[in-house]
């Protein structure tokens, strides 16, 4: 037999309003719905904030480095300057200075007469390219020898 109802209340009571004792169908129900929007919303988080290190995985190790960095001191901070400027770093294609430099540096080596294998710097070693012409042999417009 069901409990009576309190005389102050309405004759029909609506469904999420349960009896006392009784399993309460809404409080469960919002608990899940909550949990479950949750750990979406934190996921889709997570996605946006990752996008300018997976980005960056196009580009060279420092620069891959400094985004990933870039990232996670605006995750720790909840500064968003630091995650555009990731996001903008990774967009960025930075120009490679090191290898005219290094290039540059080799062909002063071979200018000035510096012996690169007796150094022992490997910076110095000249690889010479597959199809270099040797200058000892002296050839005319032809190919013959002179």
């Amino acid at each position: 037999m069901a409990e009576p109802i309190h005389p102050a209340a309405i004759e029909h009571l609506p469904v999420f309003i349960t009896q006392p004792g009784q399993t309460d169908y809404l409080f469960n129900g919002v608990v899940v719905f909550l949990l479950i929007a949750v750990l979406v919303v934190g996921n889709l988080y997570f996605q946006l904030h990752s996008i300018p290190e997976r980005r960056a995985h196009r580009t060279s190790k420092v620069q891959m480095e400094i985004v990933a960095i870039l990232a996670l001191i605006s995750l720790f901070t909840h500064n968003h300057l630091f995650w555009i400027a990731g996001l903008l770093l990774a967009f960025i294609q930075i120009p490679d200075f090191s290898s005219p430099l290094y290039s540059i540096a080799q062909s002063l080596a071979k200018l000035s007469g510096r012996d690169a294998a007796a150094t022992g710097d490997p910076a110095l070693i000249i690889e010479e390219p597959v199809n270099a012409i040797d200058p000892a042999a002296k050839t005319d417009a032809h190919g013959g020898g002179i």
